[in-house]
């Protein structure tokens, strides 16, 4: 009994492991065309170059 339970949690653990990691994988995804997007749709500064679009 206790080796089919230690079985059944090693599967929820690594499905609840595998769904995580999926999530940030779209997360990263969404990210990197922000970023992106960011460097496409930034501002020019007055001397005609361009102006950071980041704060730090």
């Amino acid at each position: 009994m206790v080796p089919l339970l230690l079985v059944l949690l090693l599967a929820v653990i690594l499905f609840g492991v595998g769904f995580a990691v999926k999530i940030l994988w779209w997360v990263a995804l969404v990210v990197l065309v922000l970023w992106l997007l960011g460097f496409v749709m930034r501002s020019t500064t007055a001397g005609g170059g361009r102006g950071r679009w980041y704060r730090w």
